[in-house]
């Protein structure tokens, strides 16, 4: 099973990285871009059937490493294979 840890800054929190992908696009006259927000990606693969249990695990895995909760929200998308 693949597990999906999508991550991005919360509401409110500076977006250096994005507003220079933003400013350059403009530059680039993509004069239509509003905003730009960077996010990761991480894929997991996991050798477990039970999808209640893999998202229990990778929940924990984000919550103890992968996320930094003071400034990132997380959303957890299930693949099955």
């Amino acid at each position: 099973m693949e597990v999906i840890v999508n991550i991005s800054l919360k509401n409110g929190v500076l977006d250096p990285q994005g507003k220079a992908v933003e400013k350059a696009l403009h530059s680039l006259n993509f004069n239509s871009v509003k905003e730009v927000k960077i996010a990761k990606q991480i894929k997991i693969s996991l050798d477990e059937k039970d999808e209640k249990l893999a998202k229990e695990q990778v929940k924990k895995m984000c919550e103890e490493l992968l996320v930094n909760s003071v400034i990132e929200d997380y959303e957890l998308i299930i693949e099955k294979e």
